[in-house]
């Protein structure tokens, strides 16, 4: 016990400088006006005044603001999901040419500042706000995806041992031939999108979310989980009828549990403390995050640090929870993570 001890008292220390400025918040926000901005501040609030949380939420629309901020956090958590397992399976499982330079140079983006894209990717949100613009370019991506999916169909072969490829018809065929009906209707989207102005354009829940969408950290962090997964599964999946889409679903996706958490918690972290990119793609109240929301709550309560400490409590409650419920998979999901690259 002696040996672990100081181990222990650094981590009390170090818990009790994190969470002592939310316990100040907290007081704060439940103390009279002359209390909140006292000297020294005030440890405890002997009469709490919870009606500092109804100011705050009748200052400014702190309602509707974590309501567009819980929208952009999940699209962008589901998005950055499903693009991170994806990629991160082909680095992991599928054997082919430049497989580790190309991970490499995936990797490389980590090393970009986000601040230095900011730029392009406004320019990128500004230009397919144009109907024509953004037809053009939608339709472009999508009918790349969609031969890219073709071509990783048939590299993979994820058909291989379908229904579909049990026919006459050779496996290559029926890849090339879905890969064209999905272009055809994601260009019919597309197109039907752009017309009515909804691929893209400021002020939207798209221009908040979509830039977001993949990560190369998100495909860095499952890619290392999945190296843990012994290559004899893949096999024996193999073996038993299992083509690259069905290990991943019911083989992969189901021991990966704890990276996915992890994950999850991540993005949505992160994006729901977004604060310059929702402050330049947003002008209306209608799509603005909360964390413009408490800024706004800051300028107009200015006086009043009790309200102001209120609006900061409600925006922190959704990641707290968060992090309550995932902190084991988070925790798992990281050292997993290290311990194989």
């Amino acid at each position: 016990m002696a040996r672990v001890a100081p181990t222990y008292a650094l981590l009390i220390l170090g818990a009790a400088i994190v969470i002592l400025p939310m316990y100040l918040a907290l007081v704060a926000s439940l103390l009279p006006k002359e209390d909140a901005i006292s000297y020294p501040p005030k440890l405890f609030a002997p009469d709490p005044q919870f009606v500092n949380f109804k100011k705050a939420m009748e200052a400014v629309p702190l309602g509707r603001y974590m309501f567009n901020s819980f929208i952009q956090s999940g699209a962008i958590t589901i998005g950055q999901l499903t693009t991170s397992v994806l990629a991160a399976y082909a680095f992991a499982f599928m054997r082919f040419p430049l497989r580790n330079f190309l991970f490499v140079l995936f990797l490389s983006t980590l090393m970009v500042p986000w601040e230095a894209s900011i730029i392009p990717n406004f320019q990128t949100v500004q230009m397919m706000g144009d109907p024509p613009a953004g037809l053009a370019v939608a339709v472009a991506a999508l009918v790349g995806l969609s031969v890219a999916a073709g071509v990783t169909a048939l590299l993979a072969g994820a058909f291989r041992r379908g229904g579909l490829a049990r026919g006459r018809v050779p496996t290559p065929v029926v890849a090339v031939l879905l890969g064209v009906v999905a272009g055809i209707l994601a260009g019919g989207v597309a197109w039907r999108a752009a017309v009515d102005g909804m691929i893209l354009s400021l002020d939207s829940y798209q221009a908040l979310t979509i830039p977001f969408l993949a990560t190369a950290f998100g495909t860095f962090l499952m890619r290392q989980h999945f190296m843990t997964i012994p290559l004899e599964l893949r096999d024996a999946a193999a073996i038993d009828g299992y083509g690259h889409l069905s290990f991943l679903w019911r083989v992969v996706l189901p021991l990966s549990k704890p990276a996915l958490g992890t994950l999850a918690v991540f993005a949505f972290l992160q994006s729901w403390n977004q604060y310059l990119w929702p402050l330049l793609v947003t002008n209306s109240d209608t799509y603005r995050t909360v964390q413009i929301g408490l800024a706004g709550l800051s300028s107009q309560e200015i006086d009043s640090l009790n309200v102001v400490m209120a609006g900061t409590i409600i925006a922190l409650l959704p990641m707290l929870i968060v992090i309550v419920l995932f902190q084991r998979q988070l925790v798992r999901g990281l050292m997993q993570g290290a311990l194989k690259g």
